[in-house]
């Protein structure tokens, strides 16, 4: 039987087509809910069957496995037990342009600093800077979305197949510039995040992205900029905040010079993460707001 990733080593990228073609002679790994009535772990309210294996005091639960399909709704939140083992998540990134952010995720899984791997590009733009860096690296790459300019990119219904065959945990836009459809925000429910240039909700929207922010943040007057990582929602910019940095906006600084400052911080933050992400130490607030749990203090959150 052929594979989605044999057929992409002879082909890097795929159409509409040769997806259903692939993904009809291919099997979908199962969903089913799982939960734990443990006081000692709380753990994900849905989930498929997978590598996870976390180890529980309680007498009755000696050992189970899962992997995360949405990120935790409520933890893990871990006391005194341990990951005895975390699997290695696969992650599909987004891309419209030179994808120095997705270049630095992808630096930081090859130096081990990240317990994940890119394992698919998703791309409006067949030819931009991050899908022939990541055809150099081996990394499958499909179009998205069709369009009258792009007939062969895949439809909603289609990349949400393909990501699925491709066992994909976590979507990350990395300068993607198009509005994820609301059917791959249902599908891949608070698994997806954006970064964006400027400390929301401040110069955000439709229309604020790249150097426009930095014209925008500079115009206003504001004494601070700096990126912003946030789950995706149906709407521009407009989901949970998960991590900020500050940059500081100098008195003569151009619209170039803010940008290669918060640059820098958006390719150290997002990794970071990232990481956090592959790591489950994504948690969420009885109120709804999502906080990282700090890897070297399991008690601070950040």
């Amino acid at each position: 039987m052929e594979s989605l990733s044999s057929a992409i080593a002879y082909k890097p990228s795929l159409n509409s087509g040769e997806i259903i073609d692939l993904r009809q002679r291919q099997t979908l790994a199962s969903q089913f809910n799982c939960s734990f009535p443990n006081h000692k772990v709380i753990f994900c309210k849905t989930c498929s069957a997978n590598n996870l294996a976390l180890r529980n005091t309680w007498n009755s639960i000696n050992l189970f496995q899962c992997r995360s399909n949405a990120s935790h709704v409520e933890g893990p939140q871990i006391e005194n037990d341990t990951v005895k083992e975390l699997r290695r998540k696969k992650l599909g990134i987004f891309v419209s342009g030179g994808g120095s952010n997705f270049q630095a995720i992808h630096d930081a899984s090859s130096r081990g600093l990240i317990h994940g791997d890119v394992s698919v590009l998703v791309t409006d733009k067949a030819s931009c800077g991050g899908a022939e860096y990541a055809r150099d690296k081996g990394i499958p790459v499909l179009l998205f979305p069709r369009s009258k300019n792009c007939p062969e990119g895949l439809s909603s219904i289609d990349l949400i197949n393909a990501l699925r065959t491709f066992e994909v945990d976590f979507l990350l836009l990395a300068g993607y510039l198009k509005l994820i459809p609301t059917e791959l925000v249902q599908a891949y429910p608070k698994c997806i995040l954006n970064i964006h240039p400027s400390l929301l909700p401040a110069f955000g929207g439709k229309g604020f992205y790249g150097m426009k922010v930095h014209r925008a943040v500079i115009a206003s007057g504001a004494r601070f900029s700096g990126p912003t990582v946030h789950f995706v929602d149906e709407h521009y910019d407009t989901g949970l905040i998960l991590a900020q940095r500050v940059v500081p906006v100098l008195a003569n600084d151009t619209p170039e010079q803010l940008a290669a400052r918060v640059l820098h911080e958006e390719h150290n933050v997002y990794a970071e993460v990232v990481a956090a992400l592959c790591e489950d130490r994504i948690v969420w607030r009885d109120d709804g707001v999502p906080l990282i749990r700090s890897k070297a203090n399991p008690h601070e959150y950040y």
